[in-house]
């Protein structure tokens, strides 16, 4: 079944949010896989307290907190790696299958878009750096909403600003929590579960899951 629109978040799904680190694995030592963990998880864990709180900061600051954080969590690494860090997260590797597959969904007729809790400046960066500014129609940022997934006023930034019902869009993440909430708004949704986790959130399932973008092509 074709969906009238393709909704991507962004970082986990589009862009490996390891690359940073894996960028300077020889400068951090072996414990790099272990801060690129905690930095992520702080980095999402900041997301929801704050949300819950109704305390915004924008996803850019979360994401200077959490590898601070990583930093006194793993003290083998140099604290001095922070910018070499930073900078590379503006320009996350995409997955080798991206760009095909938007393409491919964008020449059959689909409408594209990020919804993402990055900020506007996080997501321009990666996007022109990943080449796909002339592929996608829209990037949207929580930044608008000033709340982080899963939020359902998030979610409604797509169906509102594009005038769809949620039925009518499709979304892909490979957050299973993500999922969770496009699901409870209506979308049609796909788990990209690309390290094949076990399933949770049991009562809003995922309508398809898949270990890659690349069934989006045969499937739709």
């Amino acid at each position: 079944m074709r969906h009238a629109a393709y909704i991507f978040d962004a970082y986990g799904t589009l862009f490996d949010v390891h690359a940073a680190v894996r960028r300077h694995a020889a400068d951090i030592g072996p414990d790099g896989q272990l801060l690129s963990e905690i930095w992520r998880a702080k980095q999402l864990e900041y997301s929801w307290v704050r949300t819950l709180m109704g305390a915004y900061l924008d996803f850019w600051q979360l994401t200077e907190q959490a590898l601070d954080f990583a930093f006194r969590k793993v003290p083998s690494v140099d604290p001095a790696m922070r910018s070499k860090l930073l900078d590379a997260y503006w320009r996350l590797d995409c997955y080798p299958e991206v760009p095909a597959v938007l393409r491919n969904l964008k020449d059959n007729g689909a409408r594209l878009a990020i919804l993402s809790n990055g900020s506007p400046a996080m997501l321009e960066a990666a996007v022109r750096s990943a080449g796909l500014d002339l592929i996608l129609d829209e990037v949207f940022s929580v930044d608008s909403v000033r709340r982080f997934k899963t939020d359902q006023s998030v979610y409604d930034l797509v169906a509102s600003s594009w005038r769809l019902y949620p039925e009518a869009i499709s979304f892909q993440s490979s957050n299973r929590w993500d999922i969770a909430g496009a699901a409870k708004f209506g979308c049609r949704t796909v788990w990209i579960n690309r390290s094949d986790q076990p399933d949770e959130y049991r009562d809003f399932p995922p309508s398809l899951i898949l270990p890659s973008l690349e069934g989006l092509v045969t499937i739709g």
